[in-house]
């Protein structure tokens, strides 16, 4: 079953066009990467699914009808910038925030204690917002957005702040999420995340979809005629014996090293078997594998593809 459904959305504020008949389908219980460049429209989108604003023309459906008001209770949405009342207590806070998401004090107070214990805050229980630093502060938002346990979860920029440690900590938590069948919305820049959490992405570049898919299937699309050789010899003449079913290559060695390492993109008819054969006389193999490309290559040259 798909979660949500984005039908042909354009959206446009004065003089802008944020959005230009962009449409995306995320099947439940998946993470979802909204990928794009600063300005490229994901905002507007994640406004657009949270019912903060309106689509000029489009739908958006929410579990198989047209999304109203009554589904952001549904939604959490972990916005990139934070705003938390630094004169209040921190658990004060968080257990306003769990009312309002509809929790009756008793049960919001002991899910706030499981959650608080589990992300290492609980001696911050009584201590204002204004004392914590932002990767606490991020801890405490990151559990007032999932606690009333919402379909669907929308993260821009979660990991933002955090050092390695509680990024991973963050990471575990989000997949356990979607293990325990939230689907989420992920909005980041950061493509090394995209490829440890996402199952599917699309990426927006000047208020277009450009790019829809699952991750490895992408990866592999993408990743056609590419691979990865490590050898001892010398380089000139791999690429003599392999000719013209070469397209492109690049050589890197590490000081002191008899080894080379080749990125090779080759031709379409360019069996494996045949530059096996070919490099094998020309050179001595320590390694041969496909080259699939990574998130972020994926992301730099889908964008210039699509500016030229």
């Amino acid at each position: 079953m798909d979660i949500l459904k984005v039908n042909n959305v354009s959206k446009k504020y004065t003089g802008h066009l944020a959005l230009d008949n962009v449409s995306l389908t995320i099947p439940e219980g998946t993470i979802y990467g909204l990928l794009g460049p600063n300005g490229a429209g994901k905002t507007t989108l994640i406004r657009i699914i949270n019912h903060i604003t309106a689509p000029d023309t489009g739908s958006v459906e929410f579990m198989g009808h047209p999304l109203t008001a009554n589904d952001v209770v549904n939604i959490g949405y972990l916005p990139e910038e934070r705003g938390l009342y630094k004169k209040m207590r921190v658990g004060e806070q968080a257990l306003f925030f769990a009312k309002l998401k509809g929790l009756k004090t008793k049960e919001a107070t002991a899910e706030l204690r499981k959650w608080f214990d589990r992300f290492g805050i609980s001696d911050w229980w009584n201590r204002k917002v204004e004392e914590l630093s932002k990767g606490m502060a991020q801890k405490v938002q990151f559990i007032v957005t999932v606690l009333h346990r919402p379909k669907l979860l929308i993260f821009d920029e979660p990991f933002s702040g955090f050092d390695p440690i509680n990024a991973d900590l963050l990471k575990n938590e989000i997949l356990r999420l979607r293990d325990e069948g939230a689907t989420v919305i992920f909005s980041t820049h950061n493509m090394e995340s995209v490829e440890a959490l996402c199952d599917n992405i699309t990426l927006i570049n000047r208020s277009h979809n450009i790019l829809s898919g699952n991750v490895n299937e992408i990866r592999q699309e993408m990743g056609k005629g590419r691979y990865s050789l490590s050898f001892e010899g010398d380089p000139q003449n791999l690429l003599n014996a392999l000719g013209d079913r070469v397209i492109d290559h690049t050589f890197t060695s590490e000081v002191n090293s008899p080894v080379t390492n080749a990125k090779l993109l080759l031709k379409p008819d360019a069996t494996i078997r045949q530059t096996l054969a070919l490099a094998n006389d020309a050179v001595d193999i320590v390694s041969f594998d496909r080259a699939l490309p990574s998130m972020n290559e994926i992301f730099i040259q889908t964008v210039k593809n699509n500016e030229q």
